[in-house]
């Protein structure tokens, strides 16, 4: 049974393996509240799941540590998993989507690891986990629906109140629920008047449609950028506990998710995976009740997989208005382009691609095409643009 005494230990055991993460204030993520970031990206192996695995590791018995552990995990679990068996001199495998971005993978061999790239998704990984288990003995650490695992994710939540205890509301990312579970129970048990938020992306809402429908309930398929939250079913502990325990649990799409990363960049200097900042989108786009109140959004990794970054960073500078994407239909005839530069220029914006192109067999044959990315502040200019575009006489498709 998960109880305060065992978060408490585990708190204790955890003392001298992860860092104690300080809060750091972030005033521009939303102006209307107070807003302080739990950097667990900057935890050892890059993610607040080294907790989890390391203190499940350590209450295993000699007999269960002899026979070898197993994991699944879309990467980040799977580091702390490596990271827990290989400091106590157990041999470990891990299963892994073969999606999982390369960086997590060669990361989880570098902790020691033997790995297994399974074709799909996590629960494609969970499954042939266990199958692993049963033909060969070992044991087996689950990356959420264990009671120890959610003791060790729990000891966050004791730090966050120690940090700032006036704390109103914090918010948490959930794949399958074992980091809230830890923290809405350890939160609740000590000060129930403090709200628990939970995130999850979009297009893998399965801890959202099970609480909703009061039972365990499995997605056909899963779709974000957010890999490390992308679960189809939650567990069956964690269910129980986010029933209990947490206030609300709310979903950000995509480019939500990409302008909380850009913003992490931007104003914070931090690194943040798709997981890790869905607290964050949640927190700029007023999904929960902040306003007026203090907040604590938990980054909870900082493991992004660096080639799909630049991609991320595109969809962060759309959403939030700091890029425009323009096609603007021209008479094919002198000045027109010098004219169009001008509007733009004198607006304050910089071109940073062009394509002209002449007319389509579906369009005036005297007709031409400019189609423009700039780069601009924000949606207000953006608007200012394009309204002193048509003013001028230009068609904008």
């Amino acid at each position: 049974m998960l109880t305060l005494d065992k978060v408490y230990h585990a708190s204790y055991v955890l003392k001298e393996v992860v860092r104690n993460t300080d809060l750091i204030l972030a005033p521009n993520i939303n102006p209307e509240c107070k807003v302080y970031l739990k950097p667990e990206n900057l935890q050892v192996t890059g993610s607040f799941k080294v907790r989890g695995a390391y203190y499940k590791i350590s209450q295993l018995s000699d007999e269960e540590k002899a026979r070898g552990v197993i994991a699944c995990s879309a990467g980040n679990h799977a580091q702390g998993v490596a990271l827990a068996a290989t400091h106590n001199g157990i041999k470990s495998l891990i299963c892994l989507p073969d999606g999982a971005p390369i960086s997590k993978v060669e990361a989880t061999k570098s902790y020691g690891a033997d790995i297994c790239l399974v074709k799909g998704v996590y629960d494609d990984a969970y499954q042939k986990a266990l199958e692993l288990r049963d033909e060969k003995g070992y044991t087996f650490i689950h990356p959420f629906d264990d009671e120890n695992v959610i003791a060790g994710q729990g000891t966050i939540g004791l730090e966050l109140l120690n940090q700032l205890p006036e704390v109103d509301a914090v918010i948490v990312p959930v794949g399958g629920g074992g980091l809230i579970s830890g923290v809405a129970f350890a939160i609740k048990s000590l000060n129930p008047n403090v709200k628990v938020y939970g995130v999850q992306a979009c297009g893998a809402p399965s801890m959202v449609n099970s609480v909703k429908h009061h039972k365990i309930e499995c997605l056909d398929s899963v779709s974000t950028i957010a890999d490390g939250i992308a679960v189809k079913e939650p567990g069956e502990h964690t269910f129980e506990l986010c029933s209990q325990y947490v206030d609300d649990i709310v979903t950000v799409t995509d480019d939500e998710i990409s302008s909380a990363i850009l913003a992490l960049i931007e104003q914070q200097k931090l690194i943040a995976e798709g997981a890790g900042a869905v607290s964050v989108a949640a927190a700029m786009f007023n999904k929960v009740p902040v306003k007026g109140k203090k907040v604590i959004c938990l980054v909870s990794g900082g493991n992004i997989d660096v080639t799909i970054l630049s991609r991320v960073i595109k969809r962060g500078l759309l959403k939030s208005g700091r890029s425009l994407a323009l096609t603007i239909e021209l008479l094919d005839k002198p000045g027109q382009l010098k004219d169009v530069s001008r509007i733009i220029a004198d607006l304050g914006a910089n071109v940073i691609s062009i394509h002209h192109e002449r007319a389509s067999e579906s369009s005036d044959i005297n007709g031409c095409f400019l189609r423009l990315v700039l780069e601009t502040r924000n949606h207000e200019h953006n608007e200012a643009i394009k309204a002193a575009l048509t003013n001028a006489g230009y068609h904008l498709s």
